[in-house]
C-alpha cells in the first residue's frame, strides 16, 4: 500500500475498496501513515464523501481498533440509544432508568457537550461524586447487576475513533455525514448492545439543521446496523426549540429527576416516552408503542423509574439526597427574568442562539478541555405558540452574579421572535427510519 495514492484516489472521487480502507487505516494506527496525510483523507471524504459499502466498512474498522464488550452472558435483551445533540437534551438522563426500571438492560457510552450542544456525562457529573469513568469490567457489573451503566468512552472502545475525531475537530472535517456515521456506530457496536435507538434531531437548535441530511445519515446509521446484525431504529426528531424548558446541566438534572417522579414538561416527556417505547419494542418486553407506553407509566406512577435513578447514582457513586431534593443542586446565585417587549404570540425562539447563550454563560463548552459551570444556564417559560403579555417573563436566567445575569437577560429576550398571529407548535417526532 503507498498512501499518498489513495490520498489522491479519494481526492479525484474514486470509491476506496475494503483493503485499501483497511490497509490505510491500519498503516495510521501503526504509525506508518502521518496525521497530515490522514488530515488530508479526511478532508477528501468530507468533501467527495463515502458510499454506503466504504462507510460500512470504515465503522467495522473503527468497532474492530479496540474492545467490542461481550455482554452475550448477562440475561435479557440490551438496547441503547444515542442522540446527535440539541438544545436541553437530556433525555438520556430520564430513559436511562425509566427503560432499565421496565426490564430492558441499557448499556450506554456517552459523550460530552461541545459547542452550542450540551453533553450527557457533563449533566451526570452536575450530581457530586458521580462518577463516569468507569472501566469496562465495572460497567459489565453494573448492566448485569442493576441492568444500567452510564459511562463515558474508555480507551479501549473504538481507539481509531478517537484519534480520528481528535484530527476532525481542528481540520473541519466534523460535519461529514459518513465520518459522522462510523464514529457514532463504532462506538455503540463495541458497547455490546442487541439493538439500537437513534435520537437525531433536526432544525434550528441541531447539530444536523437540514431535515435531508438528518435523514441521510439514519437511513447510512441504520445501515450499518443491519451489516452487524443489529436491529437499529433512527427517529428523527425537532429542535426548533429548546427542549422542555431547562437548558444547562445541573437545571436539565433537575428537569430530568422531577419527570422520573412524574412531573416536568410535556413535550419533555413526549420525547422520552417516543425513544424508551421504541427500546422497550426492540427489547422485547413490550409489543408495541401503546404497550409500551402503559410500562413506561407504570414505572412511573409506582415510582420504580425513580428508585432505578436513585439505584444508578449509588452505583456510580453520586450522593442520592439530591434526587429527594433537587432544588439542592448547585442553585445559581442570581436569578433573573427576561421579559417580552410586546405582547403577542411566540412565533419563534432562536434555539441554536439560546445554546451558544448558554456556553458563554459557561454551562457549555467550545473546545474538550474546558470546563463547565453546572449551575447556570436558562429556563425557558414560553414556547411556540404560546401568548405573552407585555413584560411577562419567558423564561428565567440563572448565573453567578446580578450584573452578568441581566446583560445575558438582554440576549435572551432578543432571542424571542413575538408576533400577533396564532400558530401551532412544531411536531415533536417527525419520522421513524428501520429496516
Amino acid at each position: 500500500m503507498f498512501a499518498p495514492e489513495l490520498l489522491a484516489k479519494k481526492r479525484d472521487g474514486h470509491a476506496l475498496d475494503d483493503n485499501e480502507i483497511r490497509d490505510l487505516f491500519a498503516a495510521y494506527m501503526a504509525g506508518d501513515v502521518a496525521d497530515y496525510q490522514m488530515s488530508a483523507l479526511l478532508m477528501a471524504i468530507c468533501c467527495k464523501g463515502f458510499d454506503a459499502r466504504e462507510t460500512a466498512t470504515l465503522a467495522d474498522v473503527m468497532l474492530c481498533s479496540g474492545t467490542i464488550v461481550d455482554l452475550t452472558k448477562i440475561a435479557g435483551r440490551k438496547v441503547d440509544k444515542h442522540s446527535t445533540g440539541g438544545v436541553g437534551d437530556k433525555v438520556s438522563l430520564s430513559l436511562a432508568p425509566l427503560v432499565a426500571a421496565c426490564g430492558v438492560r441499557v448499556p450506554m457510552v456517552s459523550g460530552r457537550g461541545l459547542g452550542h450542544t450540551g453533553g450527557t456525562l457533563d449533566k451526570l457529573e452536575s450530581c457530586p461524586g458521580f462518577n463516569v469513568g468507569l472501566d469496562l469490567d465495572r460497567y459489565q457489573q453494573l448492566v448485569r447487576d442493576i441492568g444500567c451503566a452510564l459511562i463515558g468512552q474508555t480507551r479501549e472502545i473504538a481507539p481509531l475513533d478517537k484519534r480520528l475525531y481528535a484530527l476532525r475537530d481542528v481540520t473541519g472535517t466534523v460535519e461529514s455525514i459518513p465520518l459522522i456515521a462510523c464514529s457514532i456506530m463504532s462506538k455503540k457496536l463495541a458497547e455490546g448492545i442487541d439493538a439500537l435507538v437513534l435520537d437525531i434531531k433536526t432544525g434550528r437548535g441541531a447539530f444536523m439543521r437540514d431535515r435531508e441530511k438528518a435523514r441521510e445519515l439514519g437511513k447510512l446509521m441504520v445501515a450499518i446496523g443491519a451489516r452487524a446484525n443489529k436491529r437499529v431504529v433512527a427517529v428523527l426528531t425537532q429542535m426548533d426549540q429548546p427542549l422542555g424548558a431547562a437548558v444547562g446541566n445541573a437545571l436539565e438534572w433537575r428537569e430530568a429527576t422531577a419527570m422520573l417522579r412524574g412531573d416536568g414538561p410535556a413535550d419533555y416527556k413526549a420525547c422520552v416516552y417516543a425513544l424508551a417505547g421504541e427500546m422497550l419494542v426492540l427489547g422485547e418486553v413490550a409489543r408495541d408503542q401503546d404497550a409500551a407506553t402503559r410500562l413506561l407509566d407504570d414505572a412511573v406512577k409506582s415510582g420504580r423509574a425513580l428508585s432505578k435513578w436513585r439505584e444508578i447514582i449509588k452505583a456510580q457513586g453520586g450522593d442520592v439526597s439530591y434526587v429527594d431534593a433537587p432544588e439542592r443542586l448547585h442553585p445559581a446565585e442570581a436569578i433573573v427574568p427576561f421579559t417580552a417587549l410586546k405582547k403577542g404570540i411566540v412565533h419563534g425562539i432562536d434555539t441554536r442562539g439560546v445554546g451558544l447563550l448558554s456556553v458563554r454563560m459557561g454551562a457549555g463548552r467550545t473546545r474538550l478541555e474546558d470546563k463547565v459551570d453546572p449551575a447556570v444556564g436558562l429556563v425557558i417559560d414560553k414556547k411556540i405558540g404560546d401568548r405573552v403579555e407585555s413584560g411577562e417573563a419567558l423564561g428565567y436566567i440563572h448565573a453567578r452574579a446580578k450584573p452578568a445575569a441581566n446583560a445575558f437577560a438582554e440576549e435572551a429576550r432578543a432571542l424571542y421572535e413575538i408576533g400577533d398571529g396564532a400558530v401551532s407548535p412544531p411536531p415533536l417526532v417527525l419520522e421513524r427510519i428501520a429496516t
